[in-house]
């Protein structure tokens, strides 16, 4: 006969107690990490999330009444250079979206130089045009 389906197994009297879980002998090794995959799983230079983010978000900043997205390049370009110095000194990963940040800020500076030059010059000869056709029709 067996034991009622109510009651555990018993354990012979020679067994030593065991908690659930409890074992004499791992069952699985944990293999040891190098320095690389610690290092690989080091979170990014927060200055270099900030940078590339804030270049990426400089384009639609546009729309926004007083930020603008000549401010968020210009936040871009000084985050940017302040994390690659900190990467520089401490060695944390980010300096790819760092150089990403400088990239896209400048690259967005120099789109609102053409275009300032575009309008300067469309404007001046709207004014121009206006000037010549008001001495001519006299």
């Amino acid at each position: 006969m067996g034991t009622p389906p109510d009651e555990p197994p018993q354990q012979p009297a020679n067994a030593p107690t065991q908690l659930a879980g409890q074992q004499s002998a791992p069952s699985t090794t944990v293999p040891m990490a190098t320095s690389g995959a610690i290092a690989a799983n080091a979170p990014n230079n927060t200055m270099a999330v900030v940078s590339l983010v804030t270049a990426i978000g400089s384009f639609v900043a546009h729309l926004i009444p007083f930020v603008g997205g000549f401010t968020l390049a210009i936040v871009a370009i000084v985050t940017g250079h302040i994390a690659l110095g900190q990467i520089k000194r401490t060695g944390e990963p980010g300096r790819g979206f760092a150089i990403a940040g400088l990239i896209i800020g400048y690259a967005h500076l120099a789109v609102l130089a053409l275009l300032l030059i575009f309008f300067f010059t469309f404007f001046l000869a709207i004014i121009g045009g206006i000037f010549a056709v008001a001495s001519t029709s006299q």
